[in-house]
């Protein structure tokens, strides 16, 4: 009899994982979602982030100097990898009007008296008006300023030494006796793609899978289909293959998207790529389970397919925020952030990225990992909680 009862669950398994990716190939607004939506939305934010670093941003310099010294500096600003001096403005309001018509985003003035106070050995003053709205570009404009505003002064300096008496190697070390060794570890050329791109895909997958997994489950109510999980025999279907059907059918959907896009993807455009496979794996795997889990127990729920479009985008940048990466974990909160780790993707993007970018093991992001397990055992419980309700009542209604 046991045997017989296992064999009979089996084929109600299969029974509806069959019926599942029926809906799903058949349904082209969740293919377009689940699949399209994931292939185009990765693909243009991966081409938007591509450069990854902002250069040559156009700026307006207001000489008042007018000297060979003043001249120089210019050049020398030029002359860095973010700063593109666009225009040499006769006045301060000239500049202002370009950068109003937003022809170029900063406005740099060099001081009357420039060379002479130099000279002199008063200090003089280099003002610089960057665009705060944008905070990465007010970064560049500042940072290369303040860069060749330190290299110049570190060259007169030696030239004063030089003057009186010393050698050129000794004034090069008196006037610049630290020299920094900056090396960026991970993320080498300071790009935002490599920074923001695996948190992204990671959200995408999350709601583009909660999407269709809602979609399908809206259709099912809509029109009534759930008295399909009745068997012929008219018998009461339990829970869990409704569930392990579903879960089979969203798991290999998934798990196709995922292989598309941090196998094929990932290398197409160069991002960080510093875990072992097999540690990858293994963290994606609970947060695919906990993803699906969680979208099967929404969409138990949903009276109408629209209602998880609406429910899930409107939720996508409050939870990219909350997940510490979009605004940092500790600008935030903290019961904030930790009421974030209800959701597969807080805890998933913070693992990912340092497994995936950091090279970390799957040891070394343990408390995500165990976060991520714990969320699937309690999304498992309410999905199958809903999918026996609603086995029940058509049972009851049949």
């Amino acid at each position: 009899m046991e045997k017989r009862s296992a064999r009979q669950r089996l084929r109600e398994f299969f029974s509806i994982f069959r019926t599942e990716i029926k809906y799903i190939f058949s349904d082209s607004g969740v293919i377009l979602i689940m699949f399209g939506a994931v292939i185009i939305y990765s693909t243009v934010y991966s081409f938007a982030y591509s450069t990854e670093v902002l250069r040559d941003v156009p700026v307006a310099v207001v000489n008042n100097d007018n000297t060979q010294e003043s001249r120089e500096f210019i050049r020398k600003l030029d002359a860095t990898p973010n700063i593109d001096v666009a225009y040499a403005a006769p006045s301060l309001d000239e500049a202002k009007d370009l950068f109003l018509a937003r022809k170029v985003y900063g406005i740099i003035v060099i001081p009357h008296d420039f060379a002479k106070d130099i000279y002199s050995g008063i200090t003089t003053d280099v003002v610089i008006y960057a665009d705060g709205s944008y905070l990465l570009i007010y970064k560049q404009v500042l940072n290369d300023l303040t860069n060749t505003v330190l290299y110049n002064n570190a060259q007169i300096k030696a030239l004063r030494l030089m003057q009186k008496g010393a050698g050129m190697e000794q004034a090069l070390a008196v006037s610049n006796p630290v020299i920094p060794g900056i090396q960026s570890t991970f993320n080498p050329y300071l790009g935002y793609g490599s920074f923001a791109m695996p948190a992204i895909l990671i959200l995408i997958i999350q709601q583009t899978l909660l999407i269709g997994i809602g979609m399908i489950g809206g259709t099912w109510r809509e029109k009534n289909l759930y008295r399909k999980l009745i068997p012929e025999e008219r018998e009461y279907l339990s829970a869990l293959p409704i569930l392990f059907g579903k879960t089979a059918a969203y798991f290999l959907s998934g798990a196709a998207v995922m292989l598309f896009v941090f196998g094929f993807q990932y290398k197409l455009f160069h991002f960080p790529m510093n875990g072992h496979f097999g540690d990858i794996a293994m963290f994606l795997l609970p947060y695919l389970l906990s993803v699906i889990f969680l979208g099967l127990a929404i969409s138990s729920v949903l009276v109408r397919r629209e209602n998880s479009i609406i429910l899930i985008l409107f939720t996508s940048i409050p939870l990219l925020m909350i997940s510490g990466i979009s605004v940092p974990r500790e600008a935030m909160p903290e019961w904030l952030y930790e009421l974030g780790k209800i959701i597969p993707s807080s805890n998933a993007i913070n693992g990912f990225i340092r497994i995936q970018s950091a090279g970390a093991t799957l040891r070394e992001v343990f408390p995500e990992y165990m976060m991520l397990w714990i969320l699937t055992g309690i999304y498992f419980l309410l999905a199958a909680l809903e999918m026996r309700s609603l086995a029940h009542k058509v049972y009851v209604q049949e």
